[in-house]
């Protein structure tokens, strides 16, 4: 399988894009460490159900990503008990929509922390297993808001922007040590993150759940269709190929052709 003997370490994994990242990469074979919120029946289940897929081992790791030292301690630990990390996915992400004057200060601090902080301590963290294997992929999960911006998501699209920075920075760090690092981009993906926002959305913009559907969340879209998580997924799973090897520093856009307007 292609990604037998490697081990991967996915942010925010315990459902939405990771957990399909996590199911693509283990179905080639890839040890996965798991990391998110949720119920924890829930959470045992898919660790079990990634271990069958992949003949591989998977652990859980419940790391609060707004807090360096946990990730600190998550990457040490994946590397006790899995090796590596040889591919981190940096998925972990919240949100909160509000016009700039009544954005809540704490809710700044809190997306910014586990946005785009979080992606900064993953990297530093996981780069010398990378470097002592020879081979490495950083891949974060950005958004089409690394690329444009919307109005009400000042801290999201802040911090999105950030990650795609991140992404470059790394890329030309890294570039002869065998490791790449790419951003994927994707529009609106049918996830909870998404759904949890269609209230505040309604609120912010005066409109119906159907209209935010219609002429917010998609309006941007000229498919008019939500990104799937497997479709992400997939395009994870080729940043790790070797016929990716040349791809680095890269903003991959999986939009639907929002940014192509």
């Amino acid at each position: 399988m292609l990604l037998k003997d490697k081990t991967a370490l996915i942010s925010g994994s315990t459902s939405g894009i990771g957990l399909g990242c996590a199911r693509a990469l283990a179905a080639e074979g890839a040890a996965i460490l798991l990391n998110g919120f949720g119920d924890a029946d829930a959470i045992e289940a898919e660790r079990a159900a990634l271990e069958a897929i992949s003949g591989a081992s998977a652990l859980y790791d419940p790391a609060d990503m707004s807090r360096p030292d946990q990730i600190a301690a998550m990457v040490a630990r994946c590397t006790a008990e899995l090796g590596g990390p040889d591919i981190v996915i940096a998925n972990a992400g919240i949100q909160h929509v509000a016009p700039i004057e009544d954005f809540p200060i704490e809710q700044w601090d809190r997306i910014i922390a586990i946005n785009l902080s979080s992606a900064f301590h993953l990297t530093r963290a996981a780069i010398p297993a990378m470097k002592a294997g020879g081979w490495g992929r950083l891949i974060y999960i950005a958004s089409a808001h690394s690329l444009v911006a919307s109005p009400f998501k000042a801290a999201y699209v802040a911090a999105k922007h950030g990650v795609a920075g991140l992404a470059k920075t790394a890329a030309l760090e890294l570039a002869t040590a065998g490791i790449t690092a790419n951003c994927i981009s994707p529009g609106y993906v049918w996830t909870p993150l998404v759904e949890k926002q269609i209230p505040d959305t309604m609120k912010a913009r005066g409109l119906t759940r159907e209209q935010v559907m219609r002429d917010v969340l998609l309006a941007g879209q000229p498919t008019r269709q939500f990104v799937t998580i497997e479709q992400v997924a997939a395009l994870a799973l080729y940043l790790c190929r070797d016929e990716a090897a040349a791809i680095t520093g890269a903003n991959q856009s999986i939009d639907g052709g929002w940014t192509a307007q």
